[in-house]
């Protein structure tokens, strides 16, 4: 993995923590939308994480297979992570 590990690995760390909080306040019968809040604050911390590791895929592994002249299987790589978080 090309992209910045220690950041990508305290986004998840936080995601983490932040679905254990969930799980707690689910457990507590806490209020809906509370619980919603923190769902989409530990989806974007995920998205950005992802985000992350496909910029660095792109900056990393499908430019030095474009400078091996064969970029073909890795651009389809990234173009499938794309298509896919463009769905969710």
């Amino acid at each position: 993995m090309k992209s910045d590990k220690k950041s990508v690995a305290h986004k998840i760390k936080v995601a983490r923590g932040q679905l254990d909080g969930v799980l707690k306040m689910i457990e507590e019968d806490r209020y809906c939308v509370d619980v919603s809040t923190q769902l989409l604050a530990a989806q974007a911390l995920l998205k950005s994480a992802n985000q992350q590791i496909l910029e660095g895929h792109i900056r990393h592994c499908v430019s030095q297979a474009i400078a091996s002249g064969d970029p073909g299987e890795k651009i389809e790589e990234a173009l499938m992570i794309l298509e896919k978080m463009a769905k969710v």
